[in-house]
């Protein structure tokens, strides 16, 4: 079994055009996002190690942002977290698989958590 080093950023909040209903469609909704991304993971990491040989959770939060075309309306999460994921596979080889999921923040009505999970491994 080889070793993997998994990233991981939990509860990151985007506001993503995203819906099927005529009221969610003109308006972006707040999303909560997590991530798991695993990696080719090294041998070893000794004290001095630099940040190459990981990768920045930064990276991972723009995945979830930045990186997430403006204007266009997701009509489902699915193809947001989808995005997500081609997204970090095209930036780095070594991710080998990501994990996104969703939660719709703006239909939950008792603190209950409605969304998805996604999970993709490198083509």
């Amino acid at each position: 079994m080889r070793d993997l080093l998994q990233l991981q950023v939990h509860d990151f909040e985007v506001q993503v055009l995203t819906g099927v209903y005529s009221e969610e469609t003109h308006l972006p909704q707040p999303l909560r996002i997590s991530m798991t991304v695993d990696l080719d993971c090294p041998e070893h990491f000794a004290p001095d190690t630099p940040l190459s040989a990981s990768k920045s959770y930064l990276d991972l939060k723009h995945a979830a942002s930045e990186a997430l075309p403006q204007g266009v309306h997701f009509t489902l999460i699915e193809g947001v977290a989808d995005h997500i994921a081609r997204t970090l596979f095209i930036s780095d080889p070594r991710v080998q698989r990501v994990e996104v999921s969703i939660v719709k923040l703006a239909i939950a009505e008792a603190s209950e958590s409605i969304g998805i999970r996604l999970v993709r491994h490198r083509p």
